[in-house]
């Protein structure tokens, strides 16, 4: 358990899809965490699994899907170079003018999927809301993400949740 925090829950896992609207096109939705803000209450994140749709396979064009998990909103999916990105997945089809006739290479990222073995938690969200976000690049059919996020509620004393909340405000 993190410092200046005590937990007031089980665990719990929250699921969410997210679609987008037209093929290409950056979508975010948000997740309602329910937390209760006159009790400093957070939520800690454990571990997240983000299944993005794989991208459609188009001759001599690299296609992709990327998809994350940001505790603030953003007006791009973002990776986790980004402070409030918790989580990204890549499905990627690469391929150029030479790979028409095997239709190029996949590769599937996600990081990160679960905590490092030392490591409590990946992330403290301090505000009500997380955002789940997508966007295909050259693709000819939308695209969707599912995400599990797995924590537990806690209650943060009075310092601890300010400097949360300021953090998580300012990471945007």
């Amino acid at each position: 358990m993190p410092k200046g925090l005590k937990s007031t829950s089980s665990p719990i896992q929250i699921s969410a899809k997210a679609t987008e609207l037209l093929p290409n096109t950056f979508l975010f939705d948000t997740i309602d965490l329910n937390l209760n803000p006159l009790d400093n209450e957070v939520f800690v994140v454990t571990q997240i699994n983000l299944d993005c749709d794989a991208p459609d396979s188009v001759t001599a064009t690299s296609t992709q899907v990327d998809a994350s998990l940001s505790t603030t909103q953003r007006v791009s999916v973002g990776d986790i170079s980004n402070q409030n990105v918790l989580a990204s997945a890549r499905k990627q089809i690469i391929c150029n003018a030479a790979m028409t006739a095997d239709g190029g290479l996949v590769f599937d990222r996600e990081d990160p999927t679960f905590t490092a073995l030392s490591e409590e938690y990946i992330g403290i969200i301090a505000t009500s809301n997380c955002f789940l976000n997508i966007a295909g690049t050259n693709n000819g059919n939308i695209k969707e993400v599912s995400v599990r996020i797995f924590g537990y509620r806690a209650r943060a004393d009075a310092s601890v949740y300010a400097a949360l909340v300021q953090s998580e405000v300012l990471s945007a």
